[in-house]
């Protein structure tokens, strides 16, 4: 039976760790995710897309930052809308491509989505999500202080420029999405989390200094369109317990009980699989099939014959 489905695609859809980030490289990989995402529409399923943005916005952080003295460098919404812009042209043109191939007709859309935070959020007061690129002590620390920034070392790579990572309230435009998906519309949104945007007083919008976490704003975005189910694409098949040890298992299909213990006892890291079973688990709250798989699978694990299912 066809299926409503948020796909969350991860940044090695994009770009290749240790891969030069050239609109070449990018665009190919682009290419063979939307030929994944094809096949997902031509066995019958109506598709809606959204993406990481890491390493682009980050480039173009470093790109303000080169130019800032022939031209004036814009604040980090700003680049997050600009990375969102391109990727979404990219998945665009390139699911339009795969599609003509396939004899499917169905339309693609990209749609520059913003997405409201709390001005309130606790993350604001404590930046954690490092962007951009690194630094030395010093250079950093002379940094923000010119910049008023917070730097933090990342792991022992070096030192970074952190922001907040505030929860996604809304996805501005949700509405009009799911329509479009309802007219067998296929739509790129939520890209990199959305554009951070904070609502004042008066209703007006205005864009704040954040990145917002993907796997969340995907969440958020197949819940208010109302989605059968959700899929986060990562660079491994499945999710795994006791990962890297002798007993190591691959979890095929799960309930939301299983699952939910397996967090409790710690099995997940908070800087990788853990947000995307956090993300995986509230969606399976609500009666909808969460899934977790790599993306050469994606069309399998859409079938129910690959990757992490996760069920109430």
């Amino acid at each position: 039976m066809a299926e409503k489905v948020v796909i969350a695609l991860g940044g090695n859809a994009i770009l290749q760790p240790k891969q030069e980030a050239t609109y070449e490289n990018q665009l190919e990989n682009v290419r063979k995710s939307s030929e994944i995402i094809a096949r997902i529409v031509k066995n019958g399923h109506n598709v809606i897309v959204t993406h990481g943005n890491g390493p682009q916005v980050g480039n173009i952080l470093r790109q303000n930052e080169e130019a800032k003295d022939i031209v004036p460098p814009f604040p980090l919404d700003v680049c997050s809308a600009e990375s969102q812009g391109f990727i979404g042209y990219m998945m665009d043109q390139t699911l339009k491509n795969e599609l003509h191939k396939l004899r499917l007709n169905q339309s693609v859309v990209s749609m520059l989505t913003q997405t409201e935070v709390s001005a309130d959020d606790p993350a604001f007061q404590d930046p954690s999500k490092p962007i951009g690129v690194f630094f030395t002590e010093e250079e950093a620390k002379q940094l923000a202080e010119e910049k008023n920034w917070i730097v933090k070392e990342d792991a022992g790579r070096g030192w970074r420029r952190v922001v907040p990572s505030p929860m996604p309230k809304s996805i501005l435009g949700s509405e009009t999405i799911k329509q479009l998906t309802d007219a067998n519309t296929i739509v790129i949104s939520a890209g990199g989390g959305g554009i951070p945007v904070v609502k004042n007083a008066d209703g007006a919008l205005t864009g704040i200094e954040a990145v917002i976490d993907k796997d969340r704003s995907a969440f958020k975005l197949a819940e208010e369109v109302q989605a059968d189910a959700f899929m986060i694409l990562t660079d491994v098949q499945n999710v795994y317990v006791n990962y890297g040890k002798p007993d190591q298992k691959a979890l095929t299909h799960i309930t939301l009980d299983e699952a939910k213990q397996y967090v409790e006892e710690g099995q997940f890291s908070a800087g990788s699989m853990g947000p995307k079973m956090e993300a995986a688990i509230k969606f399976a709250e609500q009666g909808g099939r969460a899934i977790i798989c790599s993306l050469d699978q994606a069309d399998l694990a859409m079938e129910g014959k690959a990757g992490t299912q996760i069920t109430k």
